[in-house]
């Protein structure tokens, strides 16, 4: 059995050389045939291609597909890192928000403590929230001032960002303030930039109902609410809030007063201007009327 393996190994031996030099020198010939610049040489060569390489296409195959994996996974890889920088960017715009919405605020309340006059004769008397009237049917709150300090009803009362309600109630040293959210509220508001009128109907949710509008497809989400000032209500240009859609589909308010911190009111002294009857202070008032005048001769005669 040694003497078998022995010989074995001794055949084998010759033969592993002969095989790895025949490929060698085939490789070195098929490398100088590839290199010979000769039209026969470039016959051969085309003859060759077209025999065999055809005939490898489907050694090519897991090549171009893992290929295409490659490919695939490089554009997953960008696309992971482009959503990511979206969210970071994402992350950022909403901080930048958050910011801006704190400014705004910062800003009405300054606004507020400089007694920044809204419009001429209109100034306000300033009330804490003493309580919420707590019910589901009926949306208000108590302030500590009342008819000693001035208050009237149908005064408009406003918390630095925009309109909350009217007074409805007054007391000797308290008075209630109906919110624009209380199903019996109702206010005349203009929306701009388009100046449409219409009524802001309270339904006792956060956002109320805008009702009579005359051509909807004028109304934008995100238009500027104001109170118009029709019915002698309230004084025009408060500031209301902005149109929004509702999920019923009809427009909306969401109102610019922030009802979830209710601490300090405003009730602005509501001086409405008379109504002017006469248009003589306005205009230089009409000749006299003197009746038709007769001609020179038939006056003589």
């Amino acid at each position: 059995m040694a003497r078998s393996r022995a010989r074995a190994e001794d055949f084998a031996r010759p033969v592993r050389r002969v095989l790895v030099g025949g490929l060698l020198i085939f490789l070195i010939a098929l490398f100088a045939l590839w290199r010979i610049d000769n039209p026969r040489a470039e016959r051969f060569r085309a003859m060759v291609v077209d025999r065999f390489v055809p005939s490898f296409d489907w050694a090519f195959v897991p090549v171009t597909a893992f290929a295409g994996m490659i490919e695939d996974f490089q554009s997953y890889a960008r696309i992971h890192e482009q959503n990511q920088e979206l969210k970071r960017e994402l992350q950022q715009m909403k901080a930048w928000k958050e910011a801006a919405l704190q400014l705004e605020q910062e800003n009405a309340k300054l606004l507020a403590l400089n007694e920044m006059q809204l419009e001429p004769k209109l100034t306000y008397i300033g009330g804490v929230v003493l309580a919420d009237s707590g019910s589901p049917f009926r949306q208000s709150v108590l302030l500590n001032v009342g008819s000693h300090d001035g208050i009237r009803d149908g005064w408009a009362a406003t918390d630095g960002l925009g309109l909350v309600g009217r007074i409805s109630g007054v007391g000797a040293n308290s008075s209630r303030v109906l919110m624009l959210t209380d199903s019996s509220s109702r206010l005349p508001i203009t929306i701009q930039p388009s100046g449409q009128t219409a009524i802001l109907t309270g339904q006792n949710v956060p956002r109320p109902l805008i009702s009579f509008l005359e051509a909807p497809d004028q109304i934008r989400p995100g238009d500027r609410v104001v109170s118009s000032g029709d019915g002698r209500v309230f004084p025009a240009g408060l500031l209301v809030g902005q149109v929004a859609l509702g999920n019923d589909g009809r427009f909306r308010v969401s109102l610019a007063a922030d009802y979830e911190r209710l601490e300090f009111l405003r009730v602005l002294r509501s001086k409405l201007a008379s109504t002017i009857e006469d248009p003589g202070s306005m205009v230089a008032p009409l000749p006299a009327f003197q009746g038709p005048q007769l001609p020179r001769e038939a006056a003589d005669g």
